[in-house]
């Protein structure tokens, strides 16, 4: 670790999300600071910064998936109140990276009276001062785009399973779906970027699938299956129930196998659903919701890769203060030699 000057940034991050902030900082070159942590009855806690933050750029880490300890809701509030202190303590600048942006979901009015939650975190983020956001394949990257004011760098995890999926092709004819129509654009990102990777086409496909009420329904496949390796692509597994739908149909459609590429996985119980079906032969995921309060991510379970953020988020720290574009994140990982 390096000894920081006072033009370099700051990283924070809370007890929760400190597992990760310790990853990005170990490839960052960056000790993550020390905080005063304190609780009170009935959850309420203090977050209080041990060195001097004025006039500093200040980097608060902090991952949105919630535990059993640490709710998602709480999480943000502790976030929220972290910046709020450190804006008030004097802090220059404030960025953050939430490598999992909780509630990105529900992103647009799709009945009367719907509310809008990703415009709410922007908000609220942007009421504590906060100047830059960092944050990982969240469900809709245009919607994130029109709710924040602030400088936004979303970054995306499908370089690494480009890469993945590239070292391990021998063999193999490889297919992309998507397990939904609201992800072919991402799907067909990954298919050009496995594509120039491999030299060969990749056949692009998706399945069908409707939500009514919470229920699951369709499951016809669009694109030829039979005999390839196919790779359903998604942004999120949170019961497992749409990844693994979409294997069963894929298989049923003549896949020759069936692997799934997540970025996010918030529950661990979701992912073990998917774990053990038999449909399924390789899941590969991020660990961008940290590792401290969900085991899965340190499972022996040989279907399962875990690929490492903190490189990724280590460079999208790093890059801006070299004068380098974060351009190439997008495209390329691991990153060629300059």
């Amino acid at each position: 670790m390096v000894t920081l000057s006072d033009s370099e940034p700051l990283l924070f991050a809370p007890s929760e999300s400190r597992d990760l902030a310790e990853a990005v900082g170990r490839a960052a070159g960056i000790t993550v600071a020390a905080l005063e942590e304190r609780t009170f009855e009935q959850g309420e806690f203090k977050l209080r910064p041990l060195l001097s933050v004025r006039n500093r750029t200040i980097v608060v880490l902090q991952s949105l998936a919630g535990s059993a300890d640490t709710p998602t809701a709480q999480r943000f509030i502790r976030l929220l109140f972290l910046l709020c202190g450190l804006r008030d303590a004097g802090a220059r600048r404030l960025e953050t990276i939430v490598p999992y942006l909780a509630y990105a979901r529900k992103d647009r009015r799709t009945q009367p009276r719907d509310p809008v939650h990703t415009r709410y975190v922007a908000e609220l983020l942007e009421s504590c001062g906060l100047q830059r956001l960092i944050t990982l394949d969240v469900h809709n990257s245009a919607a994130l785009d029109n709710a924040f004011r602030v400088h936004v760098d979303h970054l995306s995890a499908l370089p690494m399973f480009v890469q993945h999926f590239t070292g391990r092709s021998a063999g193999s004819h490889w297919a992309v779906a998507s397990p939904d129509v609201g992800g072919i654009k991402r799907a067909q990102l990954f298919r050009e970027q496995l594509q120039r990777q491999l030299g060969h086409p990749v056949e692009l496909l998706f399945v069908e699938k409707r939500r009514v009420g919470g229920e699951l329904s369709g499951g016809a496949v669009i694109g030829d299956a039979a005999g390839k390796a196919v790779i359903v692509l998604d942004d999120l597994c949170s019961s497992g129930s749409t990844l693994r739908r979409a294997a069963a149909s894929l298989r049923a459609a003549g896949a020759a196998s069936v692997h799934v590429a997540v970025t996010h996985a918030p529950l661990d119980e979701g992912l073990a659903t998917v774990l053990a079906d038999a449909a399924i032969g390789e899941v590969v995921i991020t660990d961008s919701v940290g590792g401290a309060a969900h085991p899965m991510l340190r499972s022996t379970e040989p279907k399962l890769v875990v690929l490492p953020v903190a490189p990724l988020l280590a460079q999208a720290l790093l890059r801006p203060l070299r004068g380098l574009p974060l351009t190439e994140l997008l495209e390329h990982w691991p990153l060629p030699e300059r």
